[in-house]
């Protein structure tokens, strides 16, 4: 729900809790000592890593329309409940690789999915490359420190003609449709059938069915996997009902499918994607105030709230002033306020996409590792229910979510955060959305971490 006025906003205060709408969705967040139990195993004595700091990891959000606003009683899985976890895979010498599979190449049979991946409605402005596959693979090593990630050769994925890439068959139609029902998604072993049907909702001309896309991912699993993502460019959708999808995870079998479709800059507008409040501008007080009064304003039915100012009362959230070097969050927020969100570069956008898609990218395999959605602070594995909610969202795991993956990965938190912070300083992402703030708020949490370790 952005705001028309949102392009005069200077983000004067960071927000470190809940929205007011989270009481009135009937959210209650786990308490300050449930919080911090919840990163350790039930008979751990070390406060390693055991903290609750606001600074750092605010509470999540909880605007109107958010994941957690829908499903405010959503169980949270602490630290011993996710090692306890009876369907959780361990890692182990046998299977510790992370596999990335880049986007399929297209065959001359099915020349026609190549135009797929362009969005029929489009902002106008500079179009953004798609993001490539070998810096998602180095965004997920660093995420995954301390595990070996592994690109796999673009030459073993080819979408096909699905009945040129299977055995003949005698029942087969002898004449092809224009737009076939179905293509084949061929790997090493064999080609998979993926379901294909026209947009729901018009942005792309048509759509690769997800839950085929995962069995495909199964099939492909090397035998020293941990787990496997596949990457896609194409739109995707989960069931007949669904418009599109981002992304999904099946856990248990160790597999992922991430689409960067509709992170596109360019869908920005149609997807009520607000670039000036994507995080961590999204901890603003005022617009979280004017977010909440807008949704306030719409249920009682007054239809004209884009026309009127945005009210001016503060938010009675605890804040602070961006610049005012009390913290991590502080950091990134001034680092964001420098950077332009209107008349923006083909560059500056494709970074944009980049990042956005290595966002979800890490979070999907963070379910492969048994990771549920969390519910203690806003963290890169909050449920999300719409792309614009996605775009508020930190790249950055909290205290219960790090502890789970620097377990799995027998990484260490520093090492972590200063691979994560190389890959953030990269030329074409030092100077980027998502990537520039989340670089000043690693620089800024290493320091604090730093700090604790002296005065201990």
């Amino acid at each position: 729900m952005p705001s028309n006025h949102s392009s005069v906003c200077t983000h004067q205060s960071i927000c470190f809790d809940c929205s007011r709408h989270a009481a009135q969705a009937g959210f209650e967040r786990p308490g300050l000592e449930e919080r911090v139990s919840a990163q350790k195993e039930e008979n751990e004595s070390t406060q390693s890593l055991s903290e609750d700091n606001p600074e750092a990891f605010p509470a999540p959000l909880v605007l109107p329309g958010d994941e957690i606003a829908e499903d405010p009683e959503y169980p949270s899985q602490s630290f011993q409940e996710w090692l306890d976890k009876e369907d959780r895979n361990p890692v182990n010498t046998q299977r510790k690789i992370v596999y990335v599979a880049p986007p399929p190449q297209i065959d001359d049979s099915v020349e026609f999915l190549r135009s797929l991946v362009q969005p029929q409605q489009h902002d106008k402005g500079p179009r953004a490359q798609s993001p490539h596959h070998e810096d998602v693979h180095g965004y997920v090593s660093a995420f995954y420190h301390g595990l070996p990630v592994k690109l796999l050769p673009q030459s073993t994925l080819r979408l096909v003609s699905w009945d040129s890439g299977r055995k003949p068959s005698k029942t087969a139609p002898s004449t092809k449709p224009a737009r076939p029902r179905y293509v084949g998604l061929q790997t090493t072993q064999e080609c998979v059938r993926i379901r294909l049907r026209p947009s729901k909702d018009g942005v792309f001309q048509g759509q690769l069915n997800l839950n085929d896309l995962l069995d495909a991912a199964i099939s492909m699993l090397p035998r020293d996997a941990y787990a496997l993502l596949l990457l896609v460019h194409h739109d995707i959708y989960e069931d007949e009902n669904d418009d599109f999808s981002c992304g999904r995870a099946y856990g248990g079998s160790r597999v992922a499918v991430v689409s960067s479709a509709r992170y596109n800059p360019g869908l920005d507008e149609l997807e009520s994607v607000e670039r000036l409040h994507a995080w961590p501008a999204s901890h603003c007080g005022s617009y979280i105030t004017r977010f909440c009064d807008a949704a306030e304003e719409d249920l009682r039915g007054n239809h004209s709230i884009k026309s009127k100012k945005p009210r001016t009362k503060k938010s009675k959230l605890p804040a602070v002033s961006p610049g005012s070097g009390a913290g991590p969050m502080d950091a990134a927020v001034s680092v964001h306020r420098s950077l332009p969100t209107e008349n923006m570069t083909a560059v500056s956008l494709s970074a944009l996409w980049l990042g956005r898609f290595c966002r979800t990218a890490s979070h999907e395999l963070g379910h492969c590792f048994g990771i549920d959605h969390c519910m203690y602070y806003a963290c890169s594995m909050q449920g999300t229910a719409s792309v614009g909610e996605d775009a508020a969202q930190p790249p950055y795991l909290c205290p219960v979510d790090l502890a789970k993956v620097l377990h799995a990965t027998s990484g260490d938190v520093v090492d972590r955060y200063r691979a994560l912070l190389a890959f953030c300083e990269r030329p074409g992402n030092k100077k980027a959305h998502i990537f520039a703030p989340f670089g000043a708020w690693i620089r800024a949490r290493v320091k604090q971490l730093n700090v604790n370790n002296d005065d201990s």
